[in-house]
This record gives structure tokens, C-alpha cells and sequence, in this order.
């Protein structure tokens, strides 16, 4: 008999939750939690923004799971699967023009730190200077990686219509989203301000 808590494999998680076992997902759901919880305070959130951000997100791995649109490559895959999906919706929220206008943009600043107007304009200056870096890096970014991000960042298209559009599937595409953002991530931090 499987005990409730120890599920050997990713297959075995996968068809756990695709049954609706109640412990499974209780256990994925509350394994998982703390890490985006650290994430979200780390990137200027709160408890609270870290849960709704955690709940869409494990309801969209979930909804993928169920409709065969994820199927794990390797014994973590789905954890890291979870991890990457809240961590985009917690950045497409950090991007968002609401976000910027009520908070300061600074990764490492959460709420709770109080600074005063020069610390604010000081902040405001390393922002613009590491935006100016991405953009220079995104310039002599290769051009496929530089079309997909375009498309997905700017154009706000989804991920399935640009998987439509370049003929592959939509995981696939977001593999390829990410490669590319780690790509320019590394020249960012490759290049000295």
C-alpha cells in the first residue's frame, strides 16, 4: 500500500493529482509554498500577494497536469515547474504599470524598509541603470530569442499563440522564453555598469 505522504516518482504525483488525491495535493501544495512565500518578500510583496500569486499558480499546473499539458522529464520536474510559473506571475506583476506606480522598483527592497527621499531617488537611479543594461543587452540578443521576448513582453501575445505562430508546441515555447530570458539575464550581469 503507498503511504499518503511518500509518492516515489514525478509519474506517480502526476496520476495522484490527476485523481484528485486529496493528500497528494496537499502535500505538492504545502511542500512548495515557502519558497515562492521567499521569492515574493524577497521582490517587494507580501504574505498575502505570495499567496494569491501561489494559488494561480498551482492551479494552472494543476489545470496542465489534468489536460496532459505537462508531463514531468525528471524526479523534480514538477516542483520546478510550479516554482518557474508563480515566479513569472509574481514578475509579470513586478512589471506591471500598477505595480510600478505604488511601489518602489527595487528587487531586494521589501515594504517594511523605510528610506527616505535621497535613498528613494538613489534607488530610482540603480533601476534605470540596470533597465539601460538589459536594453543594450537585449539589442545584441540573437534574433529568434529577441522576437520571442518582443512578442511575449511587448505585444502581450500568450504563449500559445506565439507556439501557433512559430509551429511548436506551447511548452516548447515556454522552454524557449526562458533560455532566452536566462541568456539575457547572464549578459546583464556580464555587463559592468
Amino acid at each position: 500500500m503507498r503511504q499518503h505522504h511518500t509518492i516515489d516518482s514525478q509519474t506517480q504525483l502526476v496520476d495522484a493529482i490527476k485523481s484528485n488525491d486529496s493528500e497528494a495535493l496537499k502535500s505538492l501544495y504545502t511542500n512548495n509554498y515557502y519558497k515562492i512565500e521567499a521569492l515574493v518578500l524577497k521582490n517587494s510583496g507580501t504574505k498575502e500577494q505570495a499567496k494569491d500569486i501561489y494559488q494561480e499558480a498551482f492551479i494552472s499546473v494543476w489545470n496542465n497536469i489534468k489536460n496532459d499539458t505537462f508531463v514531468p522529464q525528471n524526479e523534480t520536474a514538477l516542483q520546478g515547474y510550479l516554482y518557474q510559473i508563480a515566479k513569472n506571475k509574481w514578475y509579470d506583476v513586478l512589471r506591471s504599470s500598477q505595480f510600478k506606480k505604488t511601489n518602489l522598483m527595487n528587487p531586494t527592497m521589501t515594504f517594511e524598509d523605510k528610506i527616505d527621499e535621497e535613498e528613494n531617488e538613489e534607488e530610482q537611479e540603480i533601476y534605470k541603470q540596470k533597465l539601460k543594461q538589459a536594453m543594450e543587452a537585449f539589442k545584441v540578443l540573437g534574433s529568434p530569442c529577441k522576437e520571442l521576448l518582443t512578442t511575449f513582453y511587448f505585444e502581450k501575445k500568450s504563449l500559445r499563440d506565439i507556439a501557433e505562430k512559430l509551429n511548436i508546441e506551447e511548452t516548447t515555447a515556454r522552454n524557449k522564453k526562458y533560455r532566452c530570458m536566462e541568456k539575457l539575464r547572464e549578459m546583464v550581469l556580464a555587463s559592468k555598469p
